[in-house]
């Protein structure tokens, strides 16, 4: 088949194939999550990540729906544009009883409609008949519930597991239960609209009855219950409204765009709705979860990008996230957790693996980046918003942040920050590529620690800026001064021990001989990012990254072609990671390389058309690009992945040039860009503070211009083309 790529002994399914498509559906609404496949059941085979999880957990293993013990035939699925309902449409096949027809195949449509909200799946499903007869068929629901947890879902093995609880049958429900070895009580409790006619612990089986072209509706509720949390449900169409009157509350406050191009369109409706999707309201208010299914949890670095690239259209997002950050930055030394006082977590997790230790990940701070992230968001955050109250109450968690960076991050005192792993268990590498083979020499060797990343270096130097900018709005000048002078000695030194005159580019790293890994990587894409890169080296950085070697055709490479280590279908060395280039594009802008910036973001619009929904996943291959080609998919990428979603945003920011200042109420374009497919966009509900604007803009032969739609409120809009 031409969909399918083999490449040495693996195989790979192009993005284009029909038949590699809508494998699983996913939906997502808070800390629950499902995947099933295209009839809307979780099967026991096919790929084993299938499933109703819940805070970590399994809680529905296999589900099937059955007419007359046969799977119905798919005629249709999908989920809605919005990703708060998975629509099924089946038909039945020939019915046999006695040898004969007893009902011709496409004589009974069955509609599955599936929401989540609150811990709870609600499902219905209506049957109607096209047949002049009447019919009396069985219907039968299969269920099972294992109660593993993810970890134990990628692949984690255990010695012990806690014990499955005795099914609980009533008359029109089922509760499955399981007692972990934390003492945890899990349960399952699948409740009926109706009674079956034969209830177990693991079947339904219902005899439906339908008149002449009749139809009937069957509700299933499926909840998640943990410890001795309620029972309480409500009804699927009280779901889908709660859900759908939630997502526009939350759409009512981002900005929208909309474009001449309708392909375009696709790509940034899915990116929004993806993003809104796995947004998540805490206590401490929205936070993106990583992606489904591996990482459907908060992460430090994560969030922090994903709100970063979002932050024009969505700025309580950026708040929602250093709100949380601040409320479980570390304030005490645990090697097991990699935690030292001030500190950003990478990960947290519920699940029995987390609460027995199994895995360190209940609470884990084994990232270097996340802390100074940290930083630059809550400065970006301000410089977006004016939200002075705010950032006043979490200027405690960034002081302490950069007494982190100075004390622990500075490993061996040579004034860069390092990581080096304390804890058997936890993570080899701790930048964004966190792989174990992902910081390595130009000879392929491995990478001793503790290891100076080059991207850290540059949010190092950001972070530094930025706090000095928020010391002076608190009158500590003294602070703010000392900032700047460190950050400027910082980006000395490291233009003089991290460029690599041979490759024309900054070394992915020093190891802790501060010997430099001369390897052509995208990471000196984010030192364009962070302005650390020296405007003499900028150019030449850019070169490197829009090389044949480091560009394939549909982003940049994580590792050039050229080194030793190259491999497309790696997880960090060689394939192409959307968030990346968005963060390589926002740098290329920074130094004026706009066309470098509107190539990137035209590879990645290019990718988005072939892959399933738009949707651009966590990471794709790097192979070349081909003509009349796709992507190959990286097989167990997370889809829908957050910061893969914000990336259309960033490139849209880059290349519009766009900034704000609250101060001056002014909202600014500087050299403002649109791709060559995109005639004409709109902007709509921009919003700076208690003003809001709606602006058209139109692509010219050389510049863009820029109208004012409507205009509530005190606000300038600027243009430097």
């Amino acid at each position: 088949m031409d969909d399918v790529i083999r490449v040495d002994d693996r195989w790979y399914v192009s993005a284009s194939s029909v038949h590699a498509d809508d494998r699983t559906r996913v939906l997502k609404h808070g800390e629950t999550f499902a995947l099933f496949n295209r009839h809307g059941d979780i099967q026991r085979i096919s790929i084993g990540e299938q499933g109703l999880y819940h805070q970590g957990t399994r809680f529905l293993s296999h589900l099937d729906l059955l007419i007359n013990e046969r799977r119905g035939i798919l005629l249709n699925s999908t989920v809605k544009e919005d990703n708060t309902v998975l629509d099924v449409d089946l038909t039945n096949p020939d019915l046999y009883e006695a040898g004969r027809v007893k009902l011709a195949n496409d004589s009974l449509h069955i509609f599955r409609a599936v929401v989540l909200r609150d811990g709870r799946c609600y499902q219905l499903v209506r049957l109607t008949s096209y047949s002049d007869d009447s019919l009396d068929l069985p219907l039968t629901f299969e269920f099972d519930a294992d109660y593993v947890d993810i970890f134990e879902v990628r692949g984690v093995k255990r010695q012990r597991r806690g014990r499955l609880l005795p099914a609980v049958i009533g008359e029109s429900a089922v509760e499955l239960g399981y007692e972990g070895l934390d003492g945890v009580k899990r349960r399952t409790r699948l409740q009926f609209s109706q009674p079956p006619t034969e209830i177990t612990g693991n079947r339904a089986r219902f005899h439906v009855q339908l008149a002449p072209r009749g139809c009937c509706n069957i509700y299933l509720s499926i909840l998640c219950l943990v410890g001795e949390a309620e029972e309480e449900t409500t009804s699927y169409e009280q779901a889908v409204r709660q859900t759908t009157e939630e997502l526009e509350r939350v759409r009512s406050r981002c900005s929208t765009i909309y474009t001449s191009n309708e392909q375009f369109n696709n790509w940034l409706n899915r990116s929004a709705a993806d993003l809104h999707m796995l947004t998540t309201r805490l206590d401490t208010g929205p936070y993106p979860f990583a992606g489904v299914p591996w990482f459907s949890t908060p992460f430090g670095r994560d969030g922090i990008i994903t709100a970063l690239q979002a932050l024009w259209v969505y700025p309580e997002l950026g708040r929602g996230v250093l709100n949380f950050l601040a409320a479980t930055q570390a304030r005490e030394e645990n090697p097991e957790q990699e935690a030292e006082p001030g500190k950003i977590m990478h990960e947290t997790r519920k699940g029995e693996l987390a609460a027995l230790g199994e895995i360190p990940f209940g609470m884990y701070y084994g990232t270097v980046d996340a802390t100074p992230l940290f930083i630059v968001l809550a400065g970006e955050y301000y410089q977006r918003t004016g939200d002075r109250a705010f950032i006043e109450h979490i200027w405690p968690n960034i002081r302490r942040a950069l007494e982190w960076i100075d004390r622990y991050g500075d490993v061996d005192g040579d004034g860069f920050v390092e990581y080096q792993r304390h804890a058997e268990r936890g993570l080899v590498h701790q930048g964004w590529k966190d792989s174990n083979d992902s910081i390595f020499h130009a000879d392929g060797r491995p990478a001793e620690g503790p290891i100076a990343l080059c991207e850290v270096q540059g949010y190092v130097y950001q972070a530094k800026l930025q706090a000095a900018e928020l010391a002076g709005l608190f009158g500590e000048e003294d602070l703010a001064h000392r900032l700047r002078c460190e950050a400027c000695d910082l980006k000395r030194r490291f233009n003089e021990q991290f460029w690599c005159e041979e490759l024309g580019t900054y070394a992915i790293a020093l190891d802790g001989d501060k010997q430099p890994c001369q390897v052509r990587t995208s990471n000196a894409g984010h030192a364009l990012f962070s302005g650390i890169a020296s405007e003499d080296y900028a150019a030449r950085v850019a070169d490197t990254l829009l090389s044949e070697a480091s560009f394939s055709g549909w982003g940049v490479r994580t590792v050039a072609a050229t080194e030793q280590r190259y491999n497309p279908m790696s997880y960090h060395n060689g394939s192409v990671w959307p968030h990346d280039n968005a963060l390589i594009a926002m740098g290329l802008t920074r130094y004026g390389f706009r066309a470098q910036a509107l190539k990137i973001l035209g590879g990645m619009f290019d990718a988005s058309i072939f892959m399933e929904l738009h949707r651009l996943p966590e990471l794709f291959c790097g192979f070349v690009r081909r003509s009349g080609q796709g992507p190959t998919l990286y097989p167990v990428a997370c889809s829908p992945q957050a910061w893969a979603s914000t990336t259309v945003f960033y490139l849209l920011q880059a290349c519009l040039g766009l900034s704000f200042d609250p101060t001056a109420r002014r909202i600014g374009f500087v050299y403002p860009q649109l791709p060559p497919f995109i005639d004409e966009m709109i902007i709509g509900n921009l919003r700076l503070g208690d003003a809001v604007v709606d602006l058209r803009l139109r692509r010219h032969p050389q510049d863009v211009g820029i109208r004012v739609l409507r205009k509530e409120g005190d606000v300038d809009i600027t243009v430097v083309v």
